[in-house]
């Protein structure tokens, strides 16, 4: 998938295109939906697919005072949307000037002149322009004067309900990670590095790995079982984990943290650099404060026990839900 970030960056001979525009925050079974009718279509005509999206969310730019986690930033985002086979993704700058174009302005400027869209494909609850003021209806007119064609899709329901990035951020925020993975369409993951100051060497020792400071979307405090990609490319390993989010409050520290237990250890090399990348398949039990560290302790083999029935479960009668890769 090429990917531009910016519009003077979009080749002229890339267009004309079949598009989607939207946030795609965690790149979702309904967003999923729609993209697999924009390359149905976009084969058909002979013509590039493609997404444009935003950077950063708008809603930090509209109401920088209103806290905004994501599902997926945008590098895990774009992995997921290549992982959909689009043929490329602009990524726009959104900025308070792009937020006061009008509609017919976004429309003939970047839809029209920059990208030269045949077709539009939208969800029904679209809106979009200075003021959010337009939605599918007034694309659908605007497409008309300007040579392209809008398709309008219902809601993607799933499991009760439509599918949206809203929805499954408040699911994950509750620490419900395997209702989150049904909408997503695979597990909720986070991609980071080592927590510092850990004392690395050059080889790594100690079956515990600290994530530092997140500032993106996790799960409520709670114990989880997880799955631990560490390094990337073809020398990655993953080690099956427990993981614990939270401030530790038998031990009466208030810092926060993410600690992850591995099972399966083994030595390896690891730096505050190694990229890693946690998977949360299944919530255990919600933090507590128990009245000793044994206690505590005692706590974690039960913990690790379910955690090993889970894997030795999942591996025989579901071994997708252990996937890790984008896409999967």
């Amino acid at each position: 998938m090429k990917i531009f970030r910016a519009i003077q960056d979009i080749p002229s001979s890339l267009g004309p295109v079949v598009a989607t525009i939207g946030n795609f925050d965690g790149v979702h079974c309904g967003h999923r939906w729609v993209i697999e009718q924009v390359n149905s279509r976009a084969r058909a005509l002979g013509l590039p697919s493609l997404a444009l999206t935003f950077d950063p969310h708008p809603v930090r730019v509209l109401r920088p005072e209103a806290p905004h986690v994501l599902i997926t930033p945008l590098e895990p985002k774009l992995q997921q949307l290549a992982s959909t086979g689009l043929d490329a993704t602009v990524v726009l700058p959104f900025t308070p000037q792009l937020s006061r174009l009008t509609a017919e302005a976004f429309t003939r400027e970047i839809l029209a002149d920059a990208l030269r869209v045949r077709e539009v494909h939208e969800g029904e609850n679209f809106r979009f322009g200075y003021g959010a003021t337009v939605d599918i209806h007034g694309l659908e007119d605007l497409g008309q004067r300007f040579g392209f064609t809008t398709h309008a899709y219902a809601p993607f329901v799933l499991r009760g309900g439509p599918v949206s990035s809203s929805r499954i951020r408040r699911l994950i925020a509750e620490g419900r990670v395997a209702q989150a993975r049904a909408l997503l369409g695979r597990p909720f993951a986070v991609q980071s590095s080592p927590a510092p100051g850990r004392g690395f060497g050059t080889r790594y020792t100690v079956p515990t790995i600290n994530l530092a400071p997140y500032p993106e979307l996790l799960p409520a405090n709670g114990v989880y079982v997880t799955m631990l990609r560490v390094g990337e490319g073809a020398a990655a390993k993953a080690f099956q984990g427990v993981t614990n989010v939270g401030n530790r409050p038998t031990f009466g520290a208030d810092s926060f943290t993410v600690e992850t237990h591995l099972l399966n250890f083994q030595e390896i090399e690891l730096t505050e650099s190694t990229p890693l990348e946690l998977t949360f398949l299944l919530h255990l039990r919600a933090e507590q404060r128990w009245p000793s560290p044994e206690a505590l302790r005692a706590q974690i083999l039960r913990d690790v026990s379910k955690a090993n029935r889970f894997f030795k479960l999942a591996a025989t009668c579901a071994p997708t839900v252990l996937g890790t890769q984008p896409g999967r």
